[in-house]
């Protein structure tokens, strides 16, 4: 049996066309077209572990996946050392300098080759060697999204920002963001049936800031819930429109009801931006 060795890609995709990261019968997902470039590349079967899901028609200007490359003869020597090294970039500077230059230029050249195989709409950023207990999901510390708002038509943004008509109470809104943090159990903001074992999810940042062309939702976790952004800026714009009041979000939350709580916002305005692992520099 071939010896395996894992490997980390960072990818960042346009959303529009896929419906969202994670292979669906019937359906055009991220994780298909990356899957497939990577068995031409490669020659074998290859199987992919994302970071998590993205809905249909959400963006990604960082996510991470792992899979396994069978490798044999003199590779299997490097693979040996790479799976002994420590996750720790200190540990790994102290490889000898052979293997350490060979770990880089592999790299390099399946990034380089995988973006020449890939659509225009997907880019591989980074290809990183991790030993064979590394995991894309599990290991994440932490999530961030961003949520872009425009005003006023703008064909060029049409399928990466959603429009709204007037601008609400960006001081309301944030108010409620803040109530938001104080919670753990977030049922109401996510999909029924997604099979996941708990809906507690500890939120470090939520905040609305205004830039030149609009607004931005800025949002991080360690774990986010199926649709679970979407929700939250649904319901954090009518606390802006001042359809609620900000503390009317508490009784939403406690309610542990997704009815209760704000619609669903399009998709082509969700970005996930940033995934945090304790062994990947952070970019």
């Amino acid at each position: 049996m071939d010896e395996k060795q894992r490997y980390f890609a960072e990818l960042a995709f346009d959303g529009t066309r896929y419906h969202g990261w994670q292979i669906q019968q019937n359906a055009l997902s991220v994780q298909e077209v990356f899957n497939k470039a990577l068995q031409v590349l490669l020659r074998q079967p290859i199987e992919t572990v994302g970071c998590g899901r993205t809905d249909t028609g959400v963006h990604a200007k960082q996510l991470f996946v792992h899979f396994d490359v069978a490798v044999s003869g003199q590779q299997s020597v490097i693979s040996e050392q790479r799976s002994a090294v420590s996750y720790q970039p200190s540990v790994v500077s102290d490889l000898q300098l052979e293997t350490r230059q060979e770990l880089i230029a592999e790299s390099r050249l399946l990034t380089s080759s995988l973006n020449a195989i890939l659509p225009k709409d997907i880019a591989v950023k980074n290809i990183i060697p991790v030993p064979a207990n590394a995991h894309a999901r599990f290991d994440a510390t932490l999530r961030a999204y961003e949520y872009h708002i425009h005003f006023g038509k703008d064909p060029f943004k049409q399928n990466y920002s959603w429009q709204l008509r007037d601008f609400p109470d960006l001081g309301l809104m944030n108010q409620a963001a803040n109530i938001i943090k104080e919670y753990r159990d977030f049922s109401c903001f996510s999909k029924s049936n997604t099979q996941v074992k708990t809906n507690f999810c500890m939120i470090k940042e939520a905040c609305w800031m205004e830039k030149e062309d609009g607004l931005v939702f800025h949002i991080s976790a360690d774990r986010f819930l199926r649709n679970m952004v979407r929700a939250i800026v649904g319901t954090l714009i009518a606390v802006g429109k001042k359809e609620i009041k900000p503390e009317a979000v508490r009784s939403i939350i406690e309610s542990k009801n997704r009815s209760k709580a704000g619609v669903s916002v399009p998709a082509c305005g969700l970005y996930l931006t940033k995934v945090v692992y304790p062994y990947i520099a952070s970019t």
